[in-house]
């Protein structure tokens, strides 16, 4: 099959692979000319382990091509993947404008039928404005469908590759046999494709993310309900994630949410319900748990340390906001790290991968180091973000003894709290009660 993906982020990215992987000639188009050159070179814009080795590989098989003619793409193709960003604008709502630009082109460039799907976080309705904004360029038939996507970074290409399901929003038999066609080769191992209409898989990408969102901030409600009383939020976790109704997955507290999407989709999703006149007030709620939680370490570190800290310097375990991504939007760490600098201490950080994304945000601001025990050295305390690899079981006596206070705020729950307090540390985790001779 013949596709074009206008967009080359990292759904238009990941999607071009993995579609060119199964066979289909793909097209990734992007107006960014730096970034298509880059591409051309085999130089990705973003960190997703696989992606490159992927990309390389389906670039030498000529199956998957970039340019930055959009125009081109389209008419070069059958399927059109809209793939484009949907950033939040100012009162939350997904900032459609370039999806909607793309539709134009597309409607401009079309020389037959064609069939255009929204592959990019798109609130319910988009479907038909972009129906409008294409038949307003073309009076050629156009099929406009919804195949919201469900990556997670650092396993996006296992995502896509072996879905838990493929969601198709169709407005017409011939859309919903092309597309189910084209997802085959993905759900051979048992996986559903469900074919419903347009509007009802707008919704489902929201609400699925936007039901994430809500599990970690409920956890992280009850953690603050656990400090309080002195039970331990992880026995909980587990003696509610063991009942089958609720599973296991998302229940684990922590500094909260962050990355390109919950944040986006629960803000994004809460807007629309209050425009249509929908309650949104358990979302609303959602995002306010979690804006608390990514200031809880830096809450701790002031009681601890004072609010003046000009004379001390943490050290800052992970950057991105989860592990196997550089990706740091809305990141934690951003919130802790700017709260410390405003108070005048010095922050000594490091990340396996999100350095460069790190500079970016802080420029000279903080120093970075290249391994983890040098962000140790003579730190009044050290405050961990992110579940990286290399933190979860490291040299604690090693630790120790290059810190200036073992003072540990663990804001990923790593360690147990009673061999950190047999090995002398001062132990802050999220809703676990301190042992002795600890925090």
């Amino acid at each position: 099959m013949k596709i074009a993906v206008v967009g080359s982020g990292y759904v238009g990215l990941v999607a071009g692979a993995c579609l060119a992987e199964s066979g289909n000639d793909v097209i990734c188009a992007d107006i960014d000319q730096a970034k298509i050159d880059g591409l051309n070179k085999g130089e990705l814009p973003i960190y997703e382990p696989g992606l490159k080795t992927l990309i390389l590989r389906n670039i030498e098989a000529q199956r998957l091509s970039f340019t930055r003619d959009v125009a081109a793409s389209v008419r070069a193709s059958d399927v059109v993947f809209i793939a484009v960003g949907t950033p939040p604008d100012q009162d939350g709502s997904a900032d459609l404008k370039h999806v909607l630009a793309v539709a134009s082109t597309i409607g401009r460039s079309m020389d037959r039928e064609k069939i255009v799907i929204t592959k990019s976080t798109v609130p319910v309705g988009t479907a038909k404005l972009v129906r409008t904004a294409i038949e307003a360029e073309t009076n050629l038939p156009v099929h406009v469908c919804s195949n919201p996507e469900f990556l997670k970074e650092g396993s996006a290409i296992d995502d896509f590759m072996k879905p838990d399901r493929v969601v198709l929003g169709v407005d017409s038999d011939h859309a919903a046999e092309v597309l189910r066609d084209l997802y085959s080769p993905f759900v051979r191992a048992g996986a559903q494709i469900m074919i419903m209409d347009v509007s009802s898989a707008e919704i489902t990408k929201y609400a699925a993310n936007a039901m994430l969102a809500t599990r970690i901030s409920f956890m992280n409600t009850i953690a603050q309900l656990c400090e309080k009383t002195g039970a331990d939020v992880g026995a909980v976790r587990k003696g509610i994630g063991s009942d089958a109704r609720i599973g296991r997955s998302f229940l684990y507290p922590g500094v909260g949410y962050g990355g390109s999407c919950f944040p986006k989709d629960v803000k994004a999703l809460a807007n629309t319900m209050k425009e249509l006149g929908a309650d949104s007030s358990i979302l609303d709620a959602v995002e306010s748990v979690n804006a608390g939680q990514k200031r809880v370490l830096l809450n701790v570190l002031v009681q601890r340390l004072g609010e003046d800290l000009s004379d001390i310097t943490i050290g800052v375990w992970g950057l991105s906001f989860k592990p196997n991504t550089d990706d740091m939007r809305e990141a934690p760490s951003l919130t802790t790290i700017e709260g410390l600098l405003s108070r005048g201490a010095s922050v000594r950080a490091h990340d396996p991968v999100a350095m460069k994304e790190a500079r970016r945000h802080f420029g000279d601001r903080i120093e970075y180091v290249d391994s983890n025990y040098d962000a140790l050295e003579n730190v009044d305390a050290l405050v961990i973000h992110t579940e990286w690899q290399p933190y979860l079981h490291p040299d604690f006596v090693r630790m120790a003894a290059a810190m200036t206070r073992p003072l540990v705020l663990d804001g990923r729950n790593l360690y147990e709290p009673e061999a950190m307090a047999r090995l002398g540390f001062e132990y802050v985790s999220i809703g676990r009660p301190p042992r002795q001779g600890g925090a």
